[in-house]
């Protein structure tokens, strides 16, 4: 039995503490804004596979809808020269979650069911930084960094998983199959390490997915998380929900990408509903440019030349919006170079986490360009556009150089209703642009600038001793190789 007195005790810190919350001072204000910024952020990366720059609305697309992705750059920062290390998947989502140039990690191209390798034991992901922090990660979608256990999401830093270890179209489906894909196996989904389902209705997988990370949301709302949504869509074969079936102006291809919209409207809500958005990045982009050929199932590159698997802007420069509410600010825009190997040491850096220093670590810390702080600039001397092996292009501010290379371009319009038209290989020889003046990289001027021509090609050199180049016949000083079986 409690005494009188200490009713009366307790009756008297209740009403303190009833007191203390309605009546707080400014200052108790400031002071609890200033504590929430030393919460550790959750960070959201939702990625497309093979949009193109110009199909998000505020990037121009015509005949698609997405408010949601529009609502996004209004409350958050666009960034228009914001590029993957290459123009194909596997490439390009290794890039991402390492922080390295694919080449040097040994991930090129598109890995797909005959694969022997994938991610090293040796490599540090987005996830496995953040996890010594408490972090919990999961990635909804398209995996494509290998498919045998030991490379899945659950070995390098991630709780949970769901969704397709490659490419949509690596497995049997009807029709003419692309060639390398014949005699491929049934198309696996996975859950964690286990295969739940194979060749599973690749009109819902935009539905599951959104599904799974707004449950995710739901769960971790009250401790940091990194959530990674790395669509199988727009990637061909197209699918699509009946939600969205016939309603862009854009035939399947738009309804697809109206769709992925939806998704990140899901995600953006979820979200709000936790009251996360001041605690939470959420970064949209895609992992390489249109792939062309497949003419209306393929997306647009916009002013930008060629698509996916080149080294020209069409093909590595994608739509990218982040927000993160009251710290990134608001309806700018950013023009300055950015990439995705830039991610890990930028997210680390704002959760508090250590980069990786026992291997070289490609990307740079972009929070001056987030945060639009005077004076910020790329933090990088010279960004490299590498194909597989190959050394195309080098870029330094606003100068890009290609060197003599063939690329693969159409022979004239792409394909229609999902059946794709031939490529044709072009070369191009030594090539300067000012991609300020000349995005669409379409007036060579290195006759004009012969101190600019040498001094990016002093940067391919150092390139070419740290990465190789298969080009010139040189073998990189700093690879690691990949894993394998």
């Amino acid at each position: 039995m409690k005494t009188l007195a200490q009713l009366c005790r307790y009756a008297a810190l209740g009403l303190a503490i009833v007191i203390s919350g309605v009546w707080q001072t400014p200052l108790c204000h400031a002071q609890n804004k200033a504590a929430a910024r030393t919460v550790r952020p959750n960070f959201v990366i939702i990625y497309a596979d093979d949009a193109g720059y110009a199909d998000i609305g505020c990037f121009g697309a015509q005949g698609i809808r997405t408010p949601n992705l529009d609502r996004m750059a209004h409350d958050g920062r666009r960034f228009t020269s914001f590029c993957v290390a290459q123009g194909v998947c596997s490439a390009s989502r290794t890039a991402l979650l390492t922080g390295c140039y694919p080449n040097r990690v040994g991930i090129l191209g598109a890995l797909g069911p005959r694969a022997k390798n994938g991610i090293s034991d040796r490599e540090h992901t987005i996830a496995q930084v953040l996890q010594p922090l408490g972090y919990h990660s999961a990635v909804f979608g398209k995996w494509h960094l290998g498919h045998h256990t030991k490379f899945l999401p659950l070995h390098h830093g991630f709780d949970e998983y769901f969704g397709l270890p490659y490419s949509n179209d690596m497995g049997p489906r009807p029709g003419p199959q692309r060639p390398g894909t014949i005699g491929n196996p049934s198309l696996p989904l996975f859950d964690g390490d286990k295969v739940v389902e194979t060749n599973p209705d690749i009109s819902q997988l935009t539905t599951r997915y959104t599904e799974r990370a707004v449950h995710f949301i739901d769960e971790h709302h009250d401790a940091p998380f990194f959530l990674y949504v790395p669509h199988t869509m727009p990637h061909v074969p197209l699918g699509v929900s009946d939600k969205f079936r016939g309603k862009s102006d854009r035939g399947l291809y738009g309804d697809v990408i109206e769709e992925i919209d939806w998704s990140v409207g899901q995600i953006l809500a979820a979200l709000d509903r936790h009251h996360l958005n001041e605690r939470t990045i959420v970064l949209f982009a895609s992992d390489n440019g249109p792939w062309l050929s497949y003419g209306d199932h393929a997306g647009s590159a916009g002013p930008l030349r060629e698509g996916k698997g080149t080294a020209w802007e069409g093909g590595v420069r994608e739509p990218c919006i982040m927000r993160w509410t009251g710290r990134i600010p608001a309806g700018t825009t950013c023009n300055e170079l950015a990439a995705t190997i830039d991610i890990l040491p930028t997210f680390a850096a704002l959760a508090g986490a250590t980069v990786p220093t026992d291997h070289t670590i490609d990307g740079k810390d972009i929070r001056p360009l987030l945060f639009d702080e005077p004076g910020a600039k790329c933090p990088h001397e010279a960004y490299y556009y590498y194909w597989n092996k190959e050394l195309q292009a080098v870029r330094s501010g606003p100068w890009k150089l290609h060197f003599p290379h063939t690329y693969r371009s159409l022979k004239g319009q792409g394909g229609h209703g999902g059946k794709p038209a031939s490529y044709v290989d072009r070369t191009t020889g030594l090539a300067l642009f000012n991609l300020e003046t000349d995005v669409g990289e379409q007036h060579n001027v290195a006759a004009e600038h012969p101190d600019v021509v040498a001094r990016l090609e002093k940067l391919g050199e150092a390139a070419r001793d740290d990465l190789g180049d298969t080009l010139t016949g040189r073998v990189g000083k700093n690879l690691r190789p990949a894993g394998r079986l």
